[in-house]
């Protein structure tokens, strides 16, 4: 029997979910869903604050941020936020992207007033004070040697968003400049938060085992003398102009960059667009795998490359969809970029196979479904959204948007994106050997 995409749909699709959308009067918006299949609750608090709302010379706040978040408060001593959640046997976490900042906790059902509690008071009181600051600034230029600086290839994203984009501050990542980093003071530190850690800028999602009217009650109890701020939250985040012409870089790195490699990337579109669907269907037949056309060309078939991988990052304002090709020793960059390009170029003339759409759409469906079997991962959905698309009913209706995805959409997309005059070529190659010249891989000139 030969199964369709309409079968897998009908035969996965997951039950929608339940829940209630507030806004309290200092801005704050609360999502409530409740879940009774297991006596605990997530909190999820997301602040609408990433490295794409840093100025320049001034980034990395956003994760510095995400760090100085667990220094204490005027109730809470330093470090003593998680301390407080596993002693009851929760467990909490943190992390930050170009668009947002998360913070959330998982906690035994009874104890939600408590971390309601500790999200309130830090977003009301937080301890900024020059030891703490300095202290965590050491902590955070570490993370970025150890984590960027010192590994193999971990420059890689960083160098090619600095080169595609111009003035989009995407052009940095998360992580920050060493250099920014550096040169902030705690006065910078303090106009950063008190401008974007504000009710108006968070959203705030519980779910789990609570009535929502008593749940409702306990937020307003804590979240409600969180004084509205004082002036709207900035959102004058420069547009990136469209590219009119192939741009082609060539960068010779340091010690940590073993072997050359070949970069291919492309603008794209943000999250929420129509064509945003069709996309991640590409990136998966591409790039998703090992049996993904780009490796499996590049590593298998034409032994160009020791790695190649690709991704299409579809976050909140239009970002980059690339390929990679980490250069097998004794083949060319010219080699890697003719098949990287190729295969982009593929996707433009033919329509990818009935098999490629349902394999990436079954993808596709196992993630979705798998990734809403927690009040964690149903919590991640709604607050995504709400917060990203700014229509917290997507968290249902993409999947059918998803399943709807035809080989035609795919192409089409391709065309529309995969154009020589929106391509940026990016080598980046080893240093070159003591008394040679090191042009091209493998050759002198």
């Amino acid at each position: 029997m030969i199964v369709t995409s309409t079968t897998v749909q009908t035969a996965v699709r997951p039950p929608k979910l339940d829940y209630q959308l507030h806004t309290l009067d200092n801005g704050l918006t609360v999502i409530l869903s409740e879940d009774h299949s297991t006596p605990i609750v997530h909190l999820q608090l997301v602040y609408r604050v990433g490295s794409k709302n840093e100025r320049p010379g001034r980034t990395g706040f956003a994760h510095l941020f995400e760090h100085m978040m667990f220094k204490g408060s005027l109730n809470v001593l330093p470090d003593s936020h998680l301390t407080l959640v596993s002693r009851v046997g929760g467990e909490g976490n943190a992390f930050t992207s170009e668009d947002t900042t998360t913070f959330l906790e998982t906690v035994p059902a009874q104890y939600l007033p408590l971390v309601l509690w500790l999200e309130a008071d830090r977003m009301a009181t937080l301890r900024i004070d020059r030891a703490t600051f300095e202290a965590e600034r050491q902590v955070v230029k570490e993370e970025r040697r150890w984590r960027y600086e010192d590994t193999p290839f971990g420059l890689l994203t960083e160098i090619m968003y600095d080169q595609a984009f111009a003035v989009h501050p995407y052009k940095h990542t998360p992580i920050g400049s060493m250099e920014d980093l550096e040169a902030a003071s705690v006065e910078d530190v303090q106009e950063f938060f008190d401008t974007y850690y504000v009710p108006a800028n968070a959203t705030l999602v519980l779910v789990g085992d609570f009535e929502s009217a008593d749940a409702l009650a306990l937020v307003k109890q804590y979240f409600d003398r969180v004084p509205r701020a004082k002036r709207p939250v900035p959102r004058d985040i420069p547009r990136e102009p469209p590219q009119t012409g192939e741009r082609r870089v060539t960068i010779t790195e340091n010690e940590n960059w073993p072997l050359p490699a070949v970069i291919v990337a492309h603008h794209i579109t943000y999250d929420g667009h129509p064509d945003a669907y069709p996309l991640h269907i590409a990136a998966k037949v591409l790039s998703d795998g090992q049996s993904s056309r780009i490796f499996r060309r590049l590593v298998y078939d034409e032994q160009l490359a020791v790695s190649a991988f690709g991704a299409g990052n579809i976050i909140e304002d239009p970002n980059l969809f690339y390929a990679v090709s980490i250069v097998q020793p004794g083949r060319t960059t010219a080699e890697s970029e003719t098949a990287l390009v190729g295969e982009l170029d593929r996707l433009k003339t033919e329509l990818i196979s009935d098999r490629e759409l349902l394999r990436a759409k079954n993808q596709f469906a196992r993630d979705y479904v798998f990734g809403r079997s927690t009040v964690e991962d149903k919590a991640s959905h709604l607050s995504h959204a709400a917060v990203i698309h700014d229509d917290i009913t997507t968290a249902d209706a993409e999947f059918d948007t998803f399943m709807n995805v035809t080989k035609e959409d795919v192409r089409r997309v391709a065309q529309t994106y995969f154009t020589e005059e929106n391509r940026m070529v990016l080598e980046i190659l080893p240093p070159a050997p003591a008394g040679r010249s090191f042009l091209r891989p493998g050759g002198d000139q």
